[in-house]
């Protein structure tokens, strides 16, 4: 098979930024980052069982790594799936799975980029941000639709999503009080509570222990407020349960807008990270929008990070697959 990206294309590819959404010199430190990494994974992976041909034998990789790094970008931007990128590149489907499985996890590693020099990698990390500069920090739950596990499989029933009644997976959003994406978990099942996962990732020793942040949630984080000393602030409880006096509901609602309105940034964030895509409806028209209202917006899960650090219209992220069919 005669490989489509040559050398003239691949440079067109990475002058576009319609195409992966970073500049070039982005792209360039990828490959100085992240090209290294990957070789060493692969030769890793060639020494950790016997070898049975000599050194040098075999096949010869088809897509290098700068065509694999381009193909992962294209496909967290665009949502392109592994038919149509192997078509573009040349190659068989299964070798795009293969090199955006193994290049997805690694840009992940990288964490975000919110300062020239500054990169966050952990949830302590951002903690130990937000609190020395006290600022104020946004947390919030997404969820993916995935596809459904096989009948009979260990684990089936854990991707069903309480609140969505549908098969997913989950991840825990970090933003600043702009909607700038500081940190994103790793995926959980759709069946873990929002409260339970941040309690897994370790939130509430953070915020204890750690520096006197404010950190605004929704009514899934409601009870993590009095385990962290006031440090996440969630909307207020409803008091009566019954018959309650018209001030106290005046009171509730102006309250719950008010806190509303200034967490409502961490879905720009999510928007970013899932597909940016999902955003272009408050960019355009809405009579655009409007021919095509069956169209499907392919989310991608957020179980990593990616660079964040001069993105022209975009923040991407790296996560596991996401199927495009769902069931």
């Amino acid at each position: 098979m005669i490989c489509v990206v040559g050398n003239r294309v691949r440079t067109a590819i990475i002058r576009s930024q319609r195409i992966t959404g970073l500049t070039p010199d982005v792209i360039s430190e990828l490959v100085a980052e992240v090209g290294p990494l990957w070789h060493e994974r692969h030769q890793a992976a060639l020494v950790a069982r016997p070898r049975c041909r000599a050194v040098g034998a075999g096949a010869k990789h088809k897509l290098v790594f700068v065509d694999r790094l381009l193909a992962t970008l294209v496909h967290l931007r665009h949502g392109a799936t592994h038919d149509v990128l192997a078509c573009w590149f040349g190659v068989d489907r299964s070798t795009i799975t293969r090199a955006v499985s193994e290049v997805r996890p690694l840009l992940a590693k990288r964490g975000c980029t919110v300062a020239p020099g500054l990169r966050l990698r952990t949830l302590a990390e951002v903690i130990d941000h937000l609190g020395a500069d006290g600022r104020t920090g946004i947390v919030d739950g997404t969820e993916v639709r995935v596809r459904r596990p096989a009948a009979g499989r260990k684990g089936r029933e854990k991707l069903i999503s309480g609140k969505n009644k549908q098969n997913a997976v989950k991840a825990m959003v970090v933003t600043d009080a702009d909607g700038r994406l500081l940190f994103c978990s790793p995926a959980e099942p759709a069946s873990c509570a929002d409260i339970t996962h941040a309690r897994k990732l370790g939130l509430v020793k953070l915020l204890a222990d750690g520096p006197a942040v404010e950190i605004l949630a929704d009514a899934g984080y409601q009870g993590l407020g009095s385990q962290t000393g006031g440090r996440v602030v969630t909307p207020p409880h409803r008091k009566f349960k019954k018959n309650p006096p018209e001030w106290y509901e005046e009171m509730r609602e102006r309250q719950r807008k008010a806190h509303s309105s200034r967490r409502i940034r961490v879905e720009h964030g999510i928007g970013h990270m899932k597909n940016w895509r999902s955003l272009a409806r408050h960019h355009g028209r809405r009579e655009h929008e409007r021919h095509h209202p069956g169209r499907r917006r392919t989310a991608l899960p957020p179980a990593g990070r990616h660079d964040g650090e001069r993105y022209a219209n975009v923040t991407t992220t790296a996560g596991p697959r996401s199927s495009t069919r769902h069931r």
